[in-house]
C-alpha cells in the first residue's frame, strides 16, 4: 500500500482532495527497486488543465513502456495546498508513489503557455531543488524543459539544466541511456549536460554565452566549447502510424478540462497562418493512418469508459481520411452513450452534415474563427478565408438548424486600422442578417445569437510577425472600445455580444514569449513577491510584474514596442525549427504588401522543412 505524502487532516483542508491522492484507473505504479531511473513528469498547472494534456499523456506512457524507467505525474499544488507544504515544509511528491520529487533523477516541465512561468518556480520550490540550475548539486534531479514555449526557452534558461526542442519521442531514449551510462561511470552533473548537449534536440544553456550590443540587442550567441554544437535542430516524428501513443491514458478522478479520448490525426497545418506559431514549427503536416485511428479509438473508450472522443488537429477538415474515420466513429459508437468532438473544422456541407449527426444543434454552437473582420487585414495574417466563405457556412448552418454563432478575432495586428476593427461588427451583423433573411419565422429556433471574442496579438518567434510591434494596454483597450461602439451601432446588436481579452495579460505575454536571458530576473522576483498561476486572472497582478520589471532594470518595452529591423539577432535564432528565416521574412514582407500565400498542396513556398524528408512534402511522390 502507497503511503500518502499528505495526511487526511490536510486533505480535508483542501479544496479538490482528489487532485494529490494518485491510484486513478491506469495510472502505473512499478517497483521502484527494480527501476533504474525516476521522472517526474510535470504540468506546471493545476490538475484538471495538466490531464487534459495530450503531450504529457505520450510521453507518460512511451517512458513507463521501458522496463528500467518510471514516469510519475505532477502538478501545480493550488494556492491553498501551496500555503500548507510552504510552512510545513513538505516537499513536492509524484502522484503515482507519493514521494519526493527531489528524490527523483529527472524532473521534466512541459511549457505550454508564458503564464505559467511562475509555476515553473513553484514546481522547483516546493520541490525544494534549488531556482537556479547553477546553484544545483549532483544528488537534484536534471530539470528538463520541454512543449511550444522552448522555441524561445532564453527568458526561463537560468531555472532548467536543459531543454528539449522539438516532439519528445526521438531523442528520449537516447538520453536516459546516456544517464545510465555516465551515472555508472561516476560521471558529474556538469559531465553528463556537456555530452547530453551532443545529442539531437538537446540544448544546454549554461553551455553557451550572450553578448548584448550598446542598444540592448544581441551582439553574439555561441556556445562556450568547441564540441558543443552552435545550432540545435528541432526533432520530429516522421512516422505518426507507428509512432508510441497511449492506448490506455490515465483517467482522472475529478472532472478534467478535457475529460475523453483525444485521437491525434495529424500534426502539423498546411494553411500558413502569419501569426501562428504552431503552424510554423510543427511543420511539416504529417497524417497518422485511417485504420490505426480506429484501432485507438476501439481501445481507448474500452480502456477509459469515456463518453466523448474528440479529433486533435490545428486544421481537422485537411486530414485526407477525415470523412471515412468520422462516418466510422458514428456507426462504431451509435447508440452506446459516446459523443464524437470534431474541433477544428470548416463550415462546409460535409462538415455540417457530420455535426447534425453528431452534435444536439439546438444547444452547440458553430464556431468560425475568421481572425480579422476585413478581407485586406485576412489577406495580410493569409488567413484564407474570405467573407463569402464565412457567410455562407453560416447560412448552411442556419439551414440547418443551428442558431448559434461564435466567431474569433485578434486585435492589434499588423498594418490595422479602425476600419479593421469596424469590420468586425459588421461581419457579425451580415452573419445575424442571413439568419433572419434565410430562415423563415415558423422555422427559427428563438433568436440568433452571435457570440464574438477579440485576442489581442502576441508576436510569436518562428512566425513571420516575430518582426512586428507590440501596443500599450490602453491601446489595446481602446482597440476593443472601436468594436465594442461599432457593434452598438449595428441593426442587429441585439444579437450580438462582445468579449474582449485582458490587454496587461497580452503585453506581459509579449514580453516573455520574445525576451531574452535578462527577463529571467524579473520571473524570478515576481515568484519572490508571491505570483503564482498568473494564467488565472484571479491570481494576476500587474503591479507585481511592473515592480519586478523595475527592480531588475528591465524595461519591457524594449520586448513589445519596437518593430525588429530584418537583420536582428532574436534570442532564439540558434534553433533550427526547418523552416527558414529567409522563408519567414519573404512572408513578412509579403504581409505587408497583402499577398496571400498559397497552402502547402495548393504549391510549395519554399519554406525549408522538405529537408526532414516526408510528410506533406512529399505526397505523391513514391
Amino acid at each position: 500500500m502507497t503511503k500518502p505524502a499528505l495526511s487526511d487532516e490536510i486533505l480535508m483542508r483542501v479544496e479538490k482532495p482528489a487532485r494529490y491522492i494518485g491510484n486513478e484507473l491506469n495510472s502505473i505504479k512499478k517497483d521502484k527497486s527494480k527501476v533504474e531511473i525516476r521522472f517526474a513528469m510535470c504540468f506546471p498547472d493545476v490538475y484538471e488543465i495538466g490531464m487534459s494534456h495530450l503531450g504529457i499523456q505520450i510521453l507518460y506512457d512511451m517512458f513507463n513502456k521501458r522496463d528500467d524507467v518510471w514516469c510519475e505525474r505532477v502538478y501545480s499544488p493550488w494556492p491553498d495546498l501551496h500555503a500548507i507544504m510552504k510552512e510545513q515544509s513538505i516537499p513536492l511528491f509524484g502522484l503515482e508513489s507519493q514521494e519526493p520529487v527531489r528524490d527523483m533523477d529527472f524532473l521534466g516541465i512541459t511549457l505550454q503557455y508564458e503564464m505559467c512561468y511562475t509555476n515553473v518556480l513553484q514546481i522547483l520550490d516546493l520541490s525544494q531543488i534549488p531556482l537556479l540550475a547553477a546553484e544545483r548539486t549532483d544528488d537534484c534531479p536534471i530539470v528538463i524543459g520541454g512543449g511550444p514555449c522552448t522555441y524561445n526557452p532564453e527568458p526561463i534558461a537560468a531555472f532548467f539544466d536543459l531543454f528539449y526542442i522539438g516532439e519528445g519521442e526521438i531523442t528520449y531514449d537516447a538520453l536516459f541511456d546516456l544517464y545510465k551510462t555516465m551515472r555508472t561511470a561516476g560521471k558529474t552533473r556538469g559531465a553528463f549536460l556537456r555530452e547530453a548537449a551532443k545529442l539531437p534536440g538537446i540544448y544546454v544553456p549554461s553551455l553557451y554565452a550572450v553578448t548584448y550590443r550598446e542598444d540592448g540587442t544581441i551582439a553574439q550567441f555561441a556556445p562556450l566549447y568547441e564540441d558543443v554544437p552552435a545550432v540545435v535542430a528541432k526533432q520530429l516524428v516522421l512516422d505518426m502510424t507507428e509512432a508510441v501513443y497511449p492506448e490506455k491514458p490515465v483517467v482522472p478522478f475529478i472532472k478534467a478540462t478535457q475529460d475523453r479520448v483525444v485521437l491525434e490525426i495529424q500534426r502539423g497545418c498546411i494553411r500558413g497562418c502569419r501569426f501562428c506559431q504552431a503552424g510554423m514549427v510543427y511543420r511539416p503536416v504529417r497524417e497518422k493512418n485511417v485504420e490505426r485511428l480506429k484501432d485507438l479509438a476501439r481501445q481507448m473508450i474500452a480502456a477509459t469508459g469515456h463518453e466523448e472522443i474528440s479529433l486533435s488537429s490545428l486544421s481537422s477538415s485537411d486530414y485526407s481520411e477525415l470523412e471515412e474515420l468520422v462516418n466510422f466513429l458514428i456507426e462504431e459508437f451509435h447508440g452506446k452513450g459516446v459523443n464524437i468532438s470534431l474541433p477544428s473544422l470548416r463550415i462546409d456541407a460535409f462538415s455540417l452534415d457530420v455535426m447534425s449527426k453528431v452534435q444536439d444543434i439546438k444547444k452547440s454552437s458553430l464556431t468560425f474563427a475568421p481572425e480579422a473582420g476585413s478581407q485586406r487585414l485576412r489577406d495580410v495574417i493569409n488567413k484564407g478565408l474570405t467573407e463569402e466563405v464565412i457567410l455562407d457556412g453560416a447560412e448552411m448552418a442556419f439551414r440547418g438548424g443551428w442558431n448559434k454563432v461564435k466567431f474569433y478575432f485578434m486585435l492589434g495586428l499588423p498594418t490595422e486600422t479602425v476600419e479593421d476593427m469596424r469590420a468586425i461588427a459588421q461581419l457579425a451583423n451580415e452573419t445575424a442578417a442571413r439568419y433572419y433573411d434565410t430562415v423563415p419565422k415558423e422555422q427559427r429556433n428563438g433568436k440568433c445569437q452571435i457570440t464574438i471574442s477579440t485576442s489581442f496579438f502576441v508576436p510569436k518567434p518562428f512566425t513571420p510577425f516575430q518582426w512586428a510591434r507590440m501596443y500599450p494596454p490602453e491601446d489595446y483597450i481602446g482597440r476593443a472600445k472601436v468594436v465594442n461602439d461599432a457593434v452598438k451601432e449595428q441593426l442587429n446588436r441585439k444579437s450580438i455580444r462582445y468579449n474582449w481579452h485582458e490587454a496587461d495579460v497580452t503585453v506581459l505575454e509579449g514580453v516573455l514569449a520574445r525576451g531574452d536571458r535578462r527577463v529571467g530576473d524579473a520571473i524570478l522576483k515576481v515568484y519572490e513577491a508571491g505570483g503564482i498561476f498568473d494564467a488565472w486572472s484571479e491570481f494576476f497582478d500587474y503591479k507585481r510584474w511592473t515592480d519586478a520589471f523595475a527592480e531588475s532594470g528591465i524595461d519591457p518595452d524594449f520586448y513589445t514596442m519596437r518593430e525588429r529591423s530584418a537583420d536582428e539577432l532574436f534570442p532564439w535564432d540558434f534553433i533550427d525549427t526547418g523552416v527558414s528565416k529567409e522563408f519567414l521574412r519573404r512572408e513578412w514582407d509579403n504581409a505587408m504588401a497583402g499577398t496571400v500565400t498559397p497552402n502547402c498542396r495548393a504549391r510549395c513556398s519554399g519554406c525549408g522543412v522538405k529537408k526532414f524528408g516526408g510528410g506533406v512534402c512529399y505526397e505523391d511522390k513514391d
